[in-house]
Formats: structure tokens, C-alpha cells, sequence
């Protein structure tokens, strides 16, 4: 039963995930409640501090189930490829930066500048998270190389306390005024705690809890309620915390603004799919390896956006919507690749 749901859930993630939003659209008491459950605040040496709301514990979870997911044989097979891991990570750090600030000189001209701020801070936090790991699904589903994937979420994953506060740093420059300023303060005092406690830490003691079990694989029936529960408990953090900023697309909407936020997020994600791609034919790599650049690089860990910016730019909900739709397109380009594209190369 188990098994079926989990298979199920995954089967039509994306069509759940659009439902969530719709709730989250129409149906937000639930999510604005679950938002406002906390146990308490924790304090960090640099000034910083990370109010433990639900959010950041179902956040946890995910990472705890993500690092207690990897198999062992995987683990040890991360050394074998840490030029082209190194390559995609370095990939993964700059294609962002670059790309939008070539399309923040494309829309400097825009009519709204508050929107183009929202969107350009929006922006910075879907650069500087993390690879998804559910990257490493839609590899293994297209038969891709699973260390590489493992490789690339794992770099990704433990540097993020030093890569995400740099890359916001430098989104501050593309922005002005206080959204400037507010991205400046997100990289000083604003993500050490947050990704430590929430992100790093629990994706370590995922690992090592694994590590610590005699039996290397997990019954088939234990690996499908970890599935399931991460599916569950994503579907509902996405719920969670878009209930705060797309009631608003409703109430007033802004329709050529929506325009433009899902094209300049189509750009980015294509494009870092794209540099996937080319990093796989640079380093004459086979299909499998092809599968897991192109998913490490197009896909982000925009859950951690998500529960980042409702903790730290709760004041701006616009600015969830980047992330919002950045998650949507890459579960469709990825979805698109996988049917139409790798499952045809030989």
C-alpha cells in the first residue's frame, strides 16, 4: 500500500505540485497556520539567529531523509569523477550570476521598479540554493550516473554555507535601494544559521545514521515510507509557504508581470539544462553522466528558497513568487528531457 502511494505521489508529482499552489491560492488558512507554528529560536556565534518554525523542521526532515537515502556503494564511489563533479558544481555556482546580470541590463527599462527588484532578489535566492535532490531521482529515472548526481548535490549541499551568502553578495550589486540592502544583511547575518542548522547538519546526520547501519540497503517496504513522507512532506512545505505571497496574484493581478517572471525563469533554467549538456560533451561523457549534469544544473533546491525567504523577507511575498515559478518549470523541462530527449539517445 505503501509502495503504491509512494509510486503514485511520484508518478504525478507535478500535477500535485500545481494542485498545492491552487490551495495555497484559494485555500491558504491552513498553510498560514502551519507558517506560524514555532518552537522557539536558536542563536548562532556571528549574531545571526533561526527562528525554528515548522517549516525549517519539515525542511530538515527532507535533508535528514535525503543524506539517509543514499546507498553506501554510492557513497564510495563519489572519488571517481571529481573533475567533472568540480566542473559541474563550479557550473552550477556561476551560470546564474551570469546569465542574469545580462537580463537584468535587458529589463532595467522595466515600468514597475518594484517589481523588477522582487524579481531580481527573487532571482538571487534560486542562484544561490543548493542542487535539488531530487535531482538524483530524475537521473536514476533516465538511467543517469547516480554518484555524479550524489556528487554534485552533496558539494553543493556542504558548501552552501559559504557559497550562498557570496552569491547574494553579488545579487546585491544587480539591485538597489533596500532590496540591496536587504540582500547585503541575507548575506551577512541572514543564512550561516539557517543553512548549518537546517540544511548542512541534517543532510549529515542523514549520512551517518546510514552509515552507522550494519545492513547497507534499507528493506524495500522502509525505503518506500521514506519516499512517501518526503513527497508528502514537500507537497505541503510548498503549500505552506506559497500560501503567503499567491493569494495576492489573485486578488490583484499582474498579468504582464507574471509574463515576465516565467520567461526569465524559463531562460535560466533552460540555459543552466543546457550547460549541463555542454559540460557533459566538453568531458566526452555517455548518456549517463549527460542525465545527471543536465538534471544537477537545472534543477535547485527551491524548497530551502522558499522557507529561507518566508522567514527572512516575509515583508515582501513577491518575492517568493521567482521560486514559485522556478520550481514549476523545472519540473516540466526536466519531465520534457526525460521523455523526449534522453530516453531516445542510445
Amino acid at each position: 500500500m505503501i509502495n503504491k502511494l509512494a509510486h503514485f505521489i511520484h508518478s504525478n508529482f507535478l500535477i500535485l505540485l500545481l494542485t498545492s499552489y491552487l490551495l495555497a491560492t484559494f485555500a491558504p488558512q491552513f498553510g498560514l497556520f502551519l507558517r506560524h507554528i514555532n518552537f522557539g529560536v536558536i542563536s548562532w556565534p556571528d549574531g545571526s539567529t533561526l527562528k525554528v518554525s515548522l517549516s525549517v523542521v519539515m525542511l530538515s526532515m527532507l535533508l535528514f531523509n535525503a543524506g539517509f537515502g543514499f546507498k553506501i556503494n554510492e557513497l564510495k564511489s563519489l572519488k571517481k569523477q571529481p573533475g567533472i563533479i568540480l566542473t559541474g558544481f563550479l557550473a552550477n555556482l556561476l551560470t546564474p550570476l551570469l546569465l542574469v546580470y545580462v537580463i537584468h541590463f535587458l529589463i532595467l527599462n522595466w515600468h514597475n521598479f518594484d517589481e523588477l527588484q522582487n524579481l531580481l532578489v527573487g532571482l538571487a535566492l534560486v542562484a544561490s540554493m543548493p542542487i535539488a535532490g531530487s535531482s538524483t531521482a530524475w537521473a536514476q529515472n533516465s538511467d543517469g550516473n547516480l554518484s555524479l548526481s550524489l556528487g554534485l548535490v552533496i558539494l553543493s549541499t556542504f558548501a552552501s554555507p559559504i557559497t550562498t551568502p557570496l552569491i547574494l553578495k553579488c545579487f546585491g550589486f544587480f539591485t538597489t535601494g533596500e532590496y540591496s540592502q536587504s540582500l547585503f544583511e541575507l548575506s551577512k547575518h541572514g543564512t550561516n544559521a539557517f543553512l548549518i542548522l537546517a540544511v548542512v547538519i541534517p543532510s549529515i546526520l542523514g549520512i551517518l545514521v546510514k552509515l552507522s547501519q550494519k545492513q547497507a540497503n534499507s528493506s524495500k517496504a522502509g525505503s518506500s515510507a521514506v519516499k512517501l513522507l518526503n513527497l508528502i512532506n514537500l507537497l505541503l512545505l510548498n503549500y505552506s509557504n506559497a500560501s503567503l505571497s499567491l493569494p495576492g496574484t489573485i486578488a490583484k493581478p499582474d498579468w504582464d508581470y507574471y509574463i515576465l517572471i516565467l520567461l526569465v525563469t524559463s531562460v535560466l533554467c533552460l540555459v543552466a539544462f543546457a550547460i549541463g549538456y555542454l559540460i557533459a560533451k566538453l568531458f566526452k561523457s555517455p548518456k549517463a553522466d549527460m542525465a545527471s549534469l543536465m538534471f544537477g544544473l537545472g534543477m535547485n533546491n527551491n524548497g530551502t528558497g522558499l522557507v529561507l525567504a518566508s522567514l527572512v523577507l516575509s515583508n515582501r511575498p513577491n518575492v517568493m513568487l521567482p521560486l514559485i515559478f522556478y520550481t514549476l518549470v523545472q519540473q516540466i523541462i526536466a519531465a520534457i528531457i526525460d521523455k523526449y530527449y534522453l530516453n531516445k539517445i542510445a
